[in-house]
């Protein structure tokens, strides 16, 4: 997480410029006007990857930054952490003494961290009032839609230092390539949206090796948007493995659009504008472009609409950098 004094001239100029999932938060301390980002995630090129090219990127437009290191996987940081769990506990102690595998150790960390949360907040409190934090989650998903305690640490949190927090989910770009995967990762951006109920952004990663896997079946904004998904049932039925399951997978189509809660936006971690993109996102949603602003509720949202606006990345512009041209696009229309 990262933790970050605000300055009212910051907003009048907004700056320009992670196959598995992560979840990280942003979070805006609301008295001393701070804010902070948390992730989970891989260790090589997901979530650690991107705490460490953000920290970079918000410290070169003068936020001051300290990442929080709540991994306990990590044994090979890229970055310096102000605040590391192995301070407090460490997986391979957790593993040997309890006769555990790396999935049971993590669960195991996580509840000692929870049990243990004056001890986090001791360590945070003295970076609040000029700090922006960012936080490294452990890459393990099921702790962020099936096992309540990293969301009781979140919630803990920002009861106990009054925090704003924004829940960004990371997940690999190269997935949208295969539909099955696809809606796999749609299912579980939408369950973690419902657990951890905190504002989110899920974010479509290392979007610069999207066709690694093989060219889309459709336009960029089809899979950001998360467009009619009636149009992939097809593509789901070539092959066997998927078809076999086509009712299935049509009910769980319908239950993503039903709730209508899950799109995407893109993130290549190496490209400044990109990563201004979604630093603006995040501000929006947590406050920060906010803070420190004495001004009516209609000032408010011209400062929302002018900050969302300028330098948007949009899903077509991102397909013309990073996708090769290609007229044989399905762009849902039928």
């Amino acid at each position: 997480m990262m933790v970050f004094s605000m300055k009212k001239e910051e907003f009048g100029n907004p700056s320009t410029v992670t196959s598995n999932s992560e979840t990280l938060f942003s979070s805006l301390h609301q008295s001393e006007k701070a804010s902070a980002t948390t992730t989970t995630g891989t260790l090589d090129l997901g979530k650690t990857t991107y705490c460490s090219g953000m920290s970079q990127f918000l410290q070169l437009i003068g936020r001051k930054v300290a990442v929080i290191n709540l991994d306990p996987a990590n044994d090979s940081l890229p970055y310096e952490c102000a605040v590391n769990i192995e301070d407090l506990i460490k997986l391979s102690d957790v593993m040997t003494e309890h006769s555990l595998g790396p999935n049971g150790g993590l669960v195991y960390c996580m509840d000692y961290l929870e049990k243990n949360i004056d001890w986090l907040q001791s360590k945070l409190e003295p970076l609040l009032k000029d700090h922006y934090l960012l936080f490294d989650f452990p890459g393990q998903v099921e702790l962020f839609f099936l096992h309540s305690n990293a969301k009781n640490v979140v919630m803990k949190l920002i009861k106990k230092l009054n925090l704003r927090l924004t829940a960004v989910h990371l997940v690999d770009a190269h997935l949208c390539s295969d539909p099955g995967k696809y809606v796999s990762a749609l299912l579980l951006s939408l369950s973690t949206m419902l657990h951890l109920e905190l504002p989110h952004i899920n974010v479509l990663s290392k979007i610069d090796l999207i066709e690694s896997y093989g060219k889309l079946a459709f336009n960029l904004d089809f899979y950001t948007d998360v467009q009619d998904l009636s149009y992939l049932q097809h593509h789901l039925d070539q092959d066997p493995r998927s078809a076999k399951y086509r009712k299935l997978t049509k009910e769980l189509c319908e239950v993503i659009e039903d709730f209508s809660l899950v799109n995407f936006t893109t993130l290549d971690i190496q490209d400044k504008e990109s990563v201004g993109n979604l630093v603006k996102l995040i501000d929006k949603s947590n406050g920060y472009i906010f803070a420190g602003i004495d001004a009516s509720a209609v000032e408010f949202s011209k400062i929302a609409q002018v900050f969302f606006l300028i330098h948007e990345f949009t899903a077509a512009a991102v397909q013309e950098k990073y996708m090769k041209d290609d007229e044989d696009f399905d762009n849902g229309d039928g």
